[in-house]
């Protein structure tokens, strides 16, 4: 009788080339593959909630797949993390409803971007931060952040997707986001959106637009005008890697 997994899992996304499986390279995708085959005995190709770029972590990512084993969730959570690298933690296991889909059943993720203010950066954060010491204005990217809610075409901030080898078209880049907000903690100023998806690259892309808007060369006003552009040449540049976090997926 096949049974329909959904895991949980965190992982440090600094030596993988991004969750999707490629040829030759490590991926996290990849990874959960071999190690489940190590485990079951059976091949099978993880489905995730949504494809992170290279170098991009992730506090909660869902994977969903179909096994024949009668191993229990519980059982298969043990041997996973004993079978993964380090870097891979799978942190739940469930058995979920047969049409459950990690990706095609998400109604809203949650990505953190986090930016170390400090004057010094801990080779031991180093990893996890986007390392940006110098003067921002703070308030000018929080009015930009909340221009950014409610339903927009964010072809402005879509990369080309390396699938489709180009944009989306317009009804594609319509995204609808509930929250986006900058906050801070400490020394980190860490920005938060929800939405009902993401674009490739989007949240960094909105990130390094922010961020211009923070060094005073844009207005926060432009964002409104950059939606209206609809190319992605009018929007900052796409912010590091290593300050993402998927943080959740709920359903």
């Amino acid at each position: 009788m096949q049974r329909n997994f959904k895991l949980t899992l965190a992982y440090d996304g600094t030596e993988f080339c991004g969750w999707q499986v490629q040829p030759q390279r490590a991926t996290v995708q990849g990874a959960l593959a071999d190690a489940i085959e190590r485990v079951t005995g059976e091949r099978v190709l993880p489905q995730g909630s949504g494809r992170t770029d290279a170098g991009v972590h992730a506090l909660a990512q869902v994977a969903s797949f179909v096994l024949d084993s009668p191993i229990p969730p519980e059982n298969l959570l043990i041997a996973l993390n004993h079978t993964l690298p380090v870097s891979i933690r799978v942190t739940r296991v469930d058995e979920a409803e047969e049409e459950f889909h990690a990706r095609h059943s998400a109604k809203m993720k949650t990505y953190e971007y986090r930016i170390l203010r400090a004057s010094i950066c801990s080779p031991f954060v180093a990893r996890y931060v986007y390392h940006h010491p110098y003067p921002l204005d703070e308030t000018s990217m929080r009015d930009a952040a909340g221009l950014v809610l409610g339903e927009h075409d964010f072809t402005s901030f879509a990369a080309v997707d390396p699938e489709r080898g180009k944009q989306d078209d317009e009804k594609d880049n319509q995204r609808t986001i509930f929250s986006s907000e900058w906050r801070r903690e400490g020394d980190l100023l860490v920005y938060r959106a929800s939405g009902d998806g993401f674009l490739h690259h989007m949240v960094r892309n909105l990130v390094g637009t922010f961020l211009l808007v923070g060094k005073g060369s844009l207005t926060a006003e432009a964002v409104s005008e950059i939606f209206a552009a609809r190319s992605r040449s009018e929007a900052g540049p796409t912010a590091p890697a290593s300050g993402l976090f998927l943080v959740g997926v709920e359903y």
